[in-house]
């Protein structure tokens, strides 16, 4: 059973029925077992704060001179992983003993898991791609990647602002067998479970996923850090292995091919109105009554 807000959620809602999630009391209390490794993914986008331009030829998006930062969600996830270890707000300190940061992409992505790194996470890796890989590809490596490092949870964000897939996450805990838990706005780690609590439309949802998990962040879990300049600078001695998609065995090949991409219309000019009957009247006249 699953406790939401004032009442109990239909089946549908849990991932994996019977296996990976059980109630719990809103205080549990923290019980720490051994301190645990955590896989936190990134990626490399364009600035929130930048507008994005599509290519001439509708071919993509325009990346040319374009300033590049973490996506958000996932430097949400670093700050929380980051917190497993410090032992901030609520988490016991030392949850955490090793962050270990992964992004795939152009050589370039490095500087997002410096950014990383300076946050407070202890080595990192880049699988290189030139290609803007789907999210079942993302996934594919993911696991191999968490094969091969074995962490007790998989930290990330639950989407990036480019594709806005929201898919990564879910694919990923397909493909380990493993529980998830999806949108977290708190994260607590006890009893070899990770206890994660999750906006929905009828409340908040509390899960209980047992270790290891995937978890995925969502905007209101905390507040990222901005990194001092004595953590850049010591960012800068911490170890990125580099490795190529081919590295892993892992097929790639695209599934999808974009057709267009293409800006949406612009919206046209508002029309004001005088009173309630000259609304109604415009809406007649409009077709829409």
């Amino acid at each position: 059973m699953i406790s939401v807000g004032e009442g109990p959620l239909t089946p549908g809602y849990v991932d994996r029925p019977g296996q990976a999630f059980h109630s719990l009391p809103p205080q549990s209390g923290h019980l720490m077992d051994s301190a645990m490794k955590v896989l936190v993914p990134v990626k490399r986008v364009i600035d929130s704060n930048v507008k994005a331009r599509v290519k001439a030829d509708q071919t993509g998006v325009d990346l040319a001179n374009v300033k590049m930062s973490m996506n958000p969600f996932d430097e949400i996830a670093v700050e929380e992983a980051v917190r497993l270890k410090e032992g901030k707000e609520h988490h016991a300190a030392g949850t955490a003993s090793e962050i270990v940061v992964v992004s795939i992409g152009v050589t370039q992505a490095q500087e997002t898991i410096r950014t990383a790194l300076a946050m407070g996470a202890d080595r990192g890796l880049l699988i290189q791609s030139d290609a803007d890989l789907e999210p079942l590809a993302v996934a594919k490596l993911l696991k191999a990647v968490v094969d091969e490092e074995k962490p007790d949870l998989v930290l990330m964000g639950k989407q990036s602002i480019d594709g806005d897939n929201n898919a990564v996450g879910q694919m990923l805990a397909a493909l380990l067998d493993w529980p998830q838990a999806t949108f977290a706005s708190k994260i607590e780690i006890a009893g070899g479970k990770a206890v994660v609590t999750r906006e929905v439309d009828g409340g908040l949802q509390t899960l209980a996923a047992t270790l290891p998990a995937v978890v995925t962040v969502d905007l209101r879990l905390n507040t990222p850090r901005y990194a001092s300049l004595p953590n850049i600078m010591k960012a800068k001695k911490k170890e990125i292995a580099m490795k190529a998609v081919a590295d892993y065995g892992v097929d790639v090949a695209p599934r999808l091919k974009v057709l267009k991409v293409a800006e949406p219309p612009k919206r046209g000019a508002g029309v004001k109105v005088t009173d309630a009957a000259d609304l109604v009247a415009k809406l007649k006249t409009a077709g829409v009554l």
